[in-house]
């Protein structure tokens, strides 16, 4: 039945990857089952059959679809159905889709869907590398245009040893989460968390992948060679040359002249009567000018642009290519928040502010690995304004939820533990005005923020971007701190954070076919002299040190350990104890299996006050130890005294005094603050006190 149905074995870091093909998904354009270990993706391909109208990008969408039957679970949800993509679903999807992008064929506008099911998952063999080698082969042996192969892998780094695909074990030890993606000749993708490893371990890691890589696209053309399908031929969508050389020679000073500037909204200005006369002198020659404009002007700003750069070295701001733009910083921006900071680089500004919550507030995650909650937060938003345009507030995409992942990993690194400050953090980025590199802004302003609200991290963290020009005779140059015109136009958006001491995250954007071994070292390098300076000259300047405390409408949070054995009498029944003891001291109060609890008041003293009632529950008495307590009933063969609460001891009569006593009411009364002596528990656990005993010892 399954003629066409071939198998492909592969050993990658000591583990089996097999590819099959010609089995499933048979009528998409190119499809793979792939398993690593006793992980498997469903890798589709697919392509419209025509270009779609009045576009002047490539319509790829690349979906990592997350099942929770890979991980025998149920989903939680109302319907039991899978819903929108998680984080990590979107984090994987933008991962994949970086170093794919840039290898179609920059004329195709056919609509391309790339789906990677995820259909089991083995925590040792990552499923997010498999669903990038499963995607490459699906798109190299279908006939969709697209100049692969590529191979991923993941680096961790335990001590000064490099590791390809760790196992979940060897991750939790690792200093370095590092995924890339390359070619045979060039890395296309770099994404990378750390706990400031430094620019030569990094280097080195990279190109340490990149030597693994190589020899899995030797295995991935074997497999072209055998059931690749010839492409597809495609209506070019490219502008007309004689159209554009005609245009550009009629405008070209004019857009010179508006670009030649450092203020966004001033360049905008001026490009707009330029882009009316264009098509007042030029319609009636080019009928379908309208549509094909914004198209057009984008490739007019380019070419001038990147001539600037590669020929004149020149920026559109002016600077020199090793110049950043104009910086400030300030703190305590927000006065009823926890903690609030404002980063600004040239036009570029971001708002970063924290909020402190106890743990209980950490969020909850539901996804395909073993992590359950996350204590710390980091959320980024950037509405219209930001970029003057009259935009209705939406809900975050797929790119703020990335820039917002990508600020939270450069910074998780530097966080106290929860031991050592037992709060939730969540931090949200404002990006108030764009102009190029809002993330790694992001990283500078939350760093402010987060020393501003008295967290004490372990070192400030600043991120920063460089960018590549390149020419056809491979020549190239960098630049550091790109604005939105370089981004747009320039070739690479080379995206670092870091202290002082090492690297915390990258991220790298390309649009064309790889870094050399050279661009990388030198982008590494320019990026930590940039992000020195900043730390140095800007934000230390703006906040020498974390504030020694929370600020004043901050939780104020304190914690205590008990025995696990004891969690039941500070709750009590039904809750009754923990939620008499909240409402009277004003507190909120966390309580975790292993004995761990977190007391959080406005007030720190309630939260004291909330302390010593659980001290006093959890209080256990020491045979032979005096305690003063009170007398809370009288009998006839003794009094009971209460030495803390709900701890409660009988004194007999003739435990009472130092000399005999006819009646227990002669020598005390309810009520009474007395000092006794503990002289153990009785066969029934009963508390046996002694006033006489403790009477001796004064």
């Amino acid at each position: 039945m399954f003629e066409n149905y071939k198998v492909f074995n592969y050993e990658y870091a000591g583990r089996p990857l097999k590819v099959e093909v010609g089995k499933v998904a048979g009528l998409a354009n190119g499809s793979c089952m792939i398993s690593y270990g006793e992980t498997v993706i469903l890798a589709c391909a697919t392509a419209s059959p025509k270009p779609r109208d009045g576009i002047d990008f490539l319509p790829l969408s690349v979906d990592y679809d997350e099942k929770l039957y890979a991980v025998g679970r149920i989903p939680g949800s109302f319907t039991r159905r899978e819903g929108r993509p998680g984080e990590k679903a979107i984090l994987t999807s933008r991962v994949i889709d970086r170093p794919i992008r840039p290898l179609f064929p920059k004329d195709l506008r056919n609509d391309v869907a790339l789906t990677l099911t995820v259909m089991s998952v083995d925590p040792d063999c990552s499923p997010e590398i498999t669903a990038m080698i499963g995607a490459s082969i699906a798109l190299s042996i279908s006939d969709i245009p697209w100049n692969g192969p590529i191979g991923g892998a993941f680096v961790g780094m335990i001590g000064d040893k490099f590791i390809i695909n760790p196992t979940a074990e060897e991750r939790k030890e690792s200093v370095l989460e590092l995924t890339v993606a390359a070619s045979e000749k060039k890395v296309v993708m770099i994404e990378a968390g750390a706990k400031e490893v430094s620019d030569e371990d990094m280097y080195n890691a990279i190109m340490y992948a990149h030597e693994e890589i190589k020899k899995l696209l030797v295995f991935i053309n074997e497999i072209i060679a055998t059931v690749g399908k010839p492409k597809f031929d495609y209506p070019s969508c490219e502008l007309d040359h004689d159209m554009f050389d005609k245009i550009f020679d009629y405008c070209e000073k004019a857009v010179m002249e508006a670009l030649d500037t450092d203020d966004k909204t001033v360049r905008d200005a001026k490009m707009q009567p330029i882009q009316d006369d264009i098509l007042e002198k030029f319609s009636e020659e080019y009928p379908d000018l309208p549509t094909i404009l914004p198209e057009l002007i984008y490739k007019i700003q380019k070419k001038i642009v990147r001539r600037w750069l590669l020929v004149d070295k020149k920026r559109v701001d002016g600077r020199r290519m090793d110049q950043i733009r104009p910086l400030a910083s300030e703190v305590g921006i927000l006065p009823r928040t926890h903690g609030s900071g404002l980063f600004t680089r040239g036009q570029t500004q971001v708002l970063s502010v924290v909020t402190l919550g106890p743990m209980s507030d950490a969020q909850m995650l539901d996804g395909l690995d073993d992590e359950k909650e996350k204590r710390y937060m980091h959320h980024y938003n950037m509405p219209g304004y930001s970029t003057g345009e009259a935009k209705a507030l939406r809900t975050p995409g797929r790119r703020e939820i990335g820039h917002g992942a990508l600020a939270e990993r450069s910074l998780v690194p530097v966080l106290p533990s929860k031991e050592e400050f037992p709060y939730a953090i969540r931090v949200v980025s404002e990006v108030v005005s764009s102009n190029g590199s809002t993330s790694q802004g992001s990283v500078c302003g939350s760093t402010l923020a987060l020393m501003d609200a008295g967290v004490p991290i372990k070192a400030p963290v600043a991120g920063i971007s460089c960018g590549l020009i390149t020419a056809e005779d491979g020549s190239w140059d960098t630049m550091i701190d790109i604005q939105g015109l370089e981004d747009f136009y320039g070739d690479m958006d080379f995206k670092v954070a870091g202290t002082h001491k090492g690297i915390t995250s990258i991220q790298m954007d390309l649009k064309i076919d790889g870094l050399t071994p050279e661009i990388i070292k030198n982008a590494l390098e320019t990026t930590h002299k940039g992000r020195d300076y900043i730390i140095d000259e800007v934000i230390l300047k703006a906040i020498p040190e974390p504030r020694a405390d929370v600020g004043k409408y901050a939780p104020k949070m304190i914690s205590m350990k008990i025995n696990p054995d004891k969690i039941r009498e500070v709750i009590g029944k039904g809750g009754e104890v923990i939620q008499k003891i909240t409402a009277e001291t004003n507190t909120k109060i966390d309580i975790e299996e292993d004995g761990s609890i977190f007391i959080l008041a406005v007030n720190k003293e309630d939260a004291y006050v909330a302390k010593g009632i659980i001290d006093a529950i959890v209080f256990e008495p020491v045979e032979g130890c005096c305690y003063t307590g009170t007398v809370t009933r009288i009998i006839p063969i003794g009094a009971f005294v209460e030495i803390a609460p709900g701890k409660e001891g009988l004194v007999h009569i003739s435990k009472l005094d130092t000399k005999r006593v006819e009646n227990v009411e002669d020598v005390v009364s309810v009520g009474d603050k007395i000092t006794v002596k503990f002289l153990g528990m009785d066969e029934k656990g009963r508390i046996n006190l002694s006033r006489k005993d403790a009477l001796k010892e004064d």
